[in-house]
């Protein structure tokens, strides 16, 4: 397969894999900062005590993951329009990726605050902290060091799923690797290459986790 794969025909189309890298990238590190939001948000809701908003986290957790993204994708870019709402292809897919990511980001980041031992966060009533200050100084840094190996399963779960973006038309990555089987009939050139820069988006988050797990994680004192 080496022998006929045509190394030429990649380097003459790299400039548009590389815009479509930048794009990935791009779409990726937005759809996740705004999923970590809405994340951190519905995970509050889903711990409240007050039954409308805990009601409404849950309903919105539960049809989000019991539901493929490919569905949502199409719900958001052929649903929108027919009650009046006109979102570009590039933005409908933000939205869409963000709310995938944040339902299970939500219940990501609510297995690391449960995770927190009951008598801390009672010593830190008894110390006579507040609500966020036990969660900005008991809660948080134990429950982010245990989440950061998640968060970054879902984040690369998101940037393999922006692939789907393609059918709605946005010039993300595998949208290059198609646009280059259509023009020139040549699916491994084009597949081979995305895949391989989809590899590499993988191994700079790797480390990256791994130094961020470092720095959050809580390290009990003796």
């Amino acid at each position: 397969m080496i022998t006929n794969f045509n190394f030429r025909v990649v380097w003459e189309y790299m400039p548009l894999f590389m815009q479509g890298l930048r794009n990935t990238f791009l779409i990726s590190l937005v759809s996740l900062i705004l999923a970590l939001a809405v994340g951190i948000i519905a995970c509050g809701c889903r711990l409240s005590r007050w039954k409308l908003l805990r009601g409404l986290a849950i309903a919105y957790i539960e049809s989000i993951r019991s539901t493929p993204l490919l569905v949502q994708i199409y719900f958001f870019y052929f649903g929108l329009p027919t009650l009046g709402l006109r979102v570009p292809e590039l933005e409908t897919g933000i939205i869409a990726l963000m709310l995938n990511s944040g339902a299970y980001i939500a219940e990501i980041v609510r297995a690391g605050i449960t995770s927190v031992s009951s008598g801390q966060i009672e010593a830190g009533i008894s110390s006579g902290l507040s609500y966020f200050q036990r969660m900005r100084f008991i809660i948080l840094p134990q429950a982010l060091g245990v989440t950061v190996p998640p968060l970054l399963g879902q984040a690369i779960v998101l940037v393999k799923d922006s692939a789907l973006l393609s059918l709605i038309s946005v010039m993300e990555l595998t949208r290059c690797g198609q646009e280059l089987t259509s023009e020139r009939f040549m699916p491994a050139e084009g597949f081979l290459t995305v895949a391989v820069l989809y590899l590499c988006i993988y191994y700079c988050l790797k480390p990256l986790a791994g130094w961020a797990q470092k720095k959050l994680i809580f390290r009990e004192a003796y």
